[in-house]
Parts: structure tokens; C-alpha cells; sequence
């Protein structure tokens, strides 16, 4: 949902949300916000609503609390009443109001216009007053729509407003859809494309909050921290172009997010859990290299559980009798999230807090409503029993998006590229007979092992046994590190410890489980880990030059791997900018 950018000197980034609103121009004055992407079939079938019920009772049992159709007065646990408004021990954002985006902004060159006819003006009366264009015509037209918005300003525009929102990466991804392309394929040219947003994004932020223009980028390396869930041959083969080609950048180089959190948190060895918005996904870290057999991704986040506290209000009745849509109205998801993190937090017995919602409905100022805020602590607790969480509300990109980018669907490892001069014959990939580099590369999955069902105590089991070493097995089992904005979330640390050694099967001899603390914010310790990787001399060797990657293409050589991790080293850099 973030993406986090700054100077490697920095002690914080920008957290910015990663989505921009484009102005629907030429489009009625009726016209409303324009959410494709949330607009997506999101119905819970009959089965996920009774799955998700059963998880809740399972939950409340844990938890020792009523189940979810019983009332309270009949049950026999003790009752906790928290008043926690505005309370929240790690943030103080915790205030929920929002205004609307100011979506205008005043026509320069109609200004200017207006300037030269009041300055004619002066020298002849007869000019005091355009022919046919009265004083308040003029101040009407002095303004405009601004033609793009970004970040939360973006998730702030009144559906009122004639705006399409976009959202580039969705669910781990690049977003695309039949209605939302990666780039333009012919020559029709629709009003939003995947790598023309990302770009748009990236360069308003290097722009307004880092002001670095683009001729003094040529100054600059760039630092790209990626999560594991990302295509390597295509999603970061594209992100890089972005980054050479169209910002400018002099030099860039690629790591894996769960290997920048190892570091950024001074370990070398660990089980990295990185919980975002909408993927959690889990890598194991040996010695400052990721083994990629242990990489696990589940579909659901921060997000789901924000959505999640919604379902359990509405079904207790707690919630106002409002019109509350995060999935198609963007404020609301942002109120929502806002809750979330002020109050939700794992702990037995029952948990509600005094807090104040708002409605923000069509053409209104928002309105504050006063309620009680119920089962606080079931809605994190998802994170164990996905069933709760229902976390595909959004179905997966039609097959037909990879027809977008062909290198996508074919096998690139196996394509002909031009030989550069430079190349000695083991090195050239692509010739026919003789042997490449790959005859003697062990070449990884380029994918996780995706899970849909499995609980996070579950995967982290799975994904640390994976390694079949019980030396390295106890020493993860110890060193688990949980990153990213969930990361937060109070009693998280102690549930985690507890649910995985109850996971652990009866035949491992491992009866100590152990998460560390992070010496840092977590939601900010992958870029502090991108920033030291990026001055560290090992790593030298895997910077990319833009003159390279525009002009002759990256072939794999000794000179061009990603010493960083084995799962990067297999991406082959064999680019050619047609």
C-alpha cells in the first residue's frame, strides 16, 4: 500500500501511499470518484460467512470471551471494559477525521490571460471588461482540476469529484486488470497504466518531498527494496527501467526486502515475517543470504483485519447506522485502518473501547459519531485463522493481463539475446549449443509457495523445518523478527511465540521459540536495512549502470550478480530496450 522513500542518511523515510487519482477530463459534470480497482466482485459467498464464523468462536474461545451470538449478560467470563480514546502506545494517529482534498488549482495561464487585460485595461477603459465575459465568469474560470493527485491526498478526494483512483500494486503485484494495462499495447491509450502511475508516483515524490529534480538525478543511486512476492524476469526488470531510464538514476541496485530487515536490525541469521497491508510473507535469512526454499507468502494483511473489525461492529450492532464502504469509498478504508491501529490489540478477556467513527458521505462534511467498539482483540487474531479474515475479497488478475508483457508468459532463460563483445562464451546466455551460464547454476523457484489457507504460526513452522538442518532450525526458532506495519500490533509478539511452539510438530526436538525485538520502528526497518546494504563493498559488484541496462542490456556475469541472495542471482539481467 506504502511505498517508503528517502535519503540513505535519513533516520526515517516517506511513507507514502502508493496511489494516484487522474482527473476524468472531458467527462459530465456528474461525474463521481472512480474506484476500479475496489469496484472488483468482493461478495462472501455463504461457506467463507460460515467459515468465518466458526474461526470467530474458535477465537473467542481462546480468548475467553462470549462467541459470536452470545450476548454478553449471558456469559461467564469476566467483563473488561478498556476506554482507550485516542490511546494508541506507538502512534498518536489515532484521530480518524479527515477533509476533503482541495481538487483545484488555479489556471496559470488563464491567470496570466486576465493579468494582460487588466494591464491593458489601465492604459484603455474600453478594455476594463472583456467583450461577453463578465467579473464572475473570469473567478470562476481563474481554476481548474488538477490533473493528478497523489498519495493520501489521492484516498481523500470527495466521490463527489470526477476522478479515477489507481492503485499500481495490489495483493503483492503490479495491478493489472483488463481496465487497467501495464503499459500501452497499441494505439489506443487508455487514461491509466500501470507503469506510467508507478512512475508518476515515484517521480512526484522525488520531486515535492525529496525535491530532487530530474537533471540532478544523474547525481544520485538509487537503492530498489523489494518484497519476495514480485516477478523477477518481468515486475523488477520493469521497476528498474523505471528507476535507469525514466528517473534518471546514474546507478541502481535490486534487494529483497526480508534480507534489508535482517540487516536493518543488525542480523544476519533469522526468520523474517514481513506483515504488510495486503501480503504477509515469510523468508528465512543464514548468514546475509536468503534460502529461497523457504519463502512462503499469505494473501491477507493489515488491510483484511482493518475490514475484519468492520464485519465483527456490524454483526454486534455497535457500529452507527452509517454508510461505511472501505472497499469502494477510499476514506473510509483510511478511517478504518486509523481504528485499527489506535485500538485493536491480542489479549484474553473482553476488550471494547469508547471511540469516535466518522461518516463521510456524498457532498456532507464529515460527521462524528460517539460508539462503543467491541472485540478488539478477534480481529488481529485472523492473522492465525485466515477463515476470519476471508482475504480474498479480491478475485486474482485475469489470466489474459500477462498477454501485457509477453516475457512475462515465456520461459526467459531460454530466449535468444544478442552477444555482446565483451562476453566470453561461458558467460553468454543465449547461444545455441555450447554451454551457458546456466548449465551450471542450480536455478530456484522465481515464485513462493503461496498459501492460502495456512494460519502465519503455521507457515512460519513450515517455512523454517523447510530447511532440514536442526542446528539452523533451532537458532530461527529463536530469531524470528516480525517487520512491517502489523508488526504493531499490541500482544502480537507474545501470540506469535505461543501459537508457533504449539505448531511445532511433537517429533522436532525444538522446545524453545523466541521473537526479537526490533531496535527501530518495524515498519521502517527494511529501507534502514536497504540504506546498509547499500554502502556495504560486497555488494558493489551488483550495481547496475544506467548506460548499461539502456544502451547493451545486463548479460549475467561475474560482474553483474546479486551477491546479496541466491534468490536474486537467479533473475536473468539480460534486458534489452527495444
Amino acid at each position: 500500500m506504502n511505498i517508503r522513500i528517502g535519503l540513505a542518511q535519513q533516520q526515517t523515510p516517506f511513507n507514502v501511499p502508493q496511489f494516484i487519482a487522474h482527473y476524468m477530463s472531458g467527462k459530465n459534470e456528474g461525474s463521481k470518484l472512480n474506484v476500479p480497482d475496489q469496484m472488483l466482485n468482493s461478495q462472501i459467498t455463504p461457506s467463507q460467512h460460515l467459515e468465518r464464523e466458526k474461526a470467530y468462536d474458535i477465537i473467542a474461545s481462546l480468548l475467553k470471551i462470549p462467541f459470536l451470538d452470545e450476548e454478553v449478560a449471558n456469559n461467564s467470563f469476566p467483563r473488561k471494559m478498556v476506554r482507550v480514546d485516542g490511546y494508541n502506545p506507538q502512534s498518536s494517529r489515532s484521530d480518524s477525521t479527515f477533509t476533503w482534498t482541495n481538487v483545484m488549482e488555479k489556471n496559470t495561464n488563464l491567470s496570466a490571460e486576465i493579468e494582460d487585460l487588466r494591464t491593458k485595461g489601465d492604459k484603455d477603459e474600453s478594455l476594463d471588461q472583456p467583450e461577453g465575459v463578465d467579473g464572475r465568469e473570469l473567478n470562476m474560470d481563474e481554476y481548474k482540476f488538477r490533473e493528478s493527485i497523489f498519495g493520501e491526498e489521492a484516498l481523500k478526494i470527495s466521490p463527489e469529484e470526477p476522478y479515477r483512483l489507481c492503485r499500481p500494486i495490489r495483493r503483492g503485484h503490479f495491478n493489472v486488470s483488463q481496465h487497467y494495462p501495464l503499459q500501452q499495447a497499441n494505439s489506443f491509450s487508455p487514461s491509466c497504466l500501470v507503469l506510467e502511475d508507478l512512475h508518476a508516483i515515484w517521480d512526484w515524490i522525488l520531486n515535492e518531498k525529496l525535491h530532487i529534480p530530474q537533471a540532478e538525478r544523474n547525481m544520485y543511486s538509487a537503492i530498489l527494496v523489494v518484497p519476495e512476492t514480485f516477478d523477477n524476469r518481468a515486475e523488477i526488470k520493469e521497476m528498474l527501467s523505471i528507476i535507469l531510464r525514466d528517473l534518471r538514476f546514474s546507478t541502481a541496485v535490486v534487494h529483497q526486502e526480508s534480507l534489508a530487515a535482517a540487516f536493518g536490525n543488525g542480523l544476519s541469521t533469522a526468520c523474517v515475517v514481513n506483515m504488510g497491508a495486503q501480503v504477509t510473507s515469510i523468508m528465512c535469512i543464514e548468514d546475509g543470504v536468503a534460502l529461497p526454499t523457504t519463502g512462503v507468502t499469505l494473501p491477507f494483511g493489515g488491510e483484511d483485519i482493518s475490514r475484519c473489525l468492520l464485519w465483527i461492529q456490524r454483526h454486534h450492532q455497535t457500529w452507527p447506522q452509517i454508510r461505511t464502504e472501505p472497499m469502494g469509498k477510499p476514506v473510509d478504508l483510511l478511517m478504518v485502518n486509523k481504528l485499527k491501529e489506535s485500538y485493536c490489540q491480542i489479549r484474553e478477556g473482553e476488550l471494547d473501547a469508547v471511540a469516535i467513527v466518522h461518516s463521510y458521505e456524498d457532498g456532507v462534511p464529515a460527521g462524528a459519531h460517539k460508539t462503543r467498539l467491541t472485540a478488539l482483540n478477534v480481529p488481529p487474531m485472523g492473522l492465525f485463522f485466515p477463515p476470519l479474515l476471508v482475504p480474498e475479497a479480491y478475485p486474482p488478475p485475469p489470466r489474459s493481463w500477462f498477454l501485457d508483457y509477453e516475457d512475462m508468459l515465456e520461459d526467459t532463460w531460454h530466449m535468444e539475446f544478442p552477444r555482446r563483445s565483451d562476453m566470453s562464451d561461458g558467460l553468454f546466455l543465449g547461444v545455441s549449443g555450447g554451454s551457458t551460464m546456466w548449465d551450471n547454476y542450480a536455478v530456484p523457484p522465481t515464485r513462493l509457495k503461496r498459501e492460502d489457507n495456512l494460519g502465519l504460526a503455521e507457515a512460519i513452522t513450515s517455512s523454517i523445518l523447510s530447511t532440514g538442518r536442526i542446528d539452523l532450525q533451532r537458532k530461527l526458532f529463536c530469531s524470528i523478527q516480525l517487520v512491517g506495519g502489523v508488526a504493531l500490533t499490541g500482544g502480537l509478539v507474545v501470540a506469535v511465540e505461543e501459537r508457533v511452539l504449539h505448531a511445532i510438530p511433537s517429533n522436532e526436538a525444538i522446545d524453545t521459540v523466541e521473537v526479537l525485538q526490533p531496535r527501530s520502528d518495524p515498519t521502517f526497518l527494511s529501507w534502514k536495512g536497504g540504506a546498509i546494504l547499500g554502502i556495504l563493498d560486497f555488494g558493489r559488484e551488483a550495481w547496475i549502470h544506467r548506460e548499461d541496462w539502456i544502451r547493451n542490456g545486463i548479460h549475467i556475469g561475474s560482474g553483474r550478480k546479486y551477491k546479496d541472495s541466491f534468490f536474486l542471482q537467479a533473475q536473468p539481467m539480460c534486458y534489452i530496450n527495444s
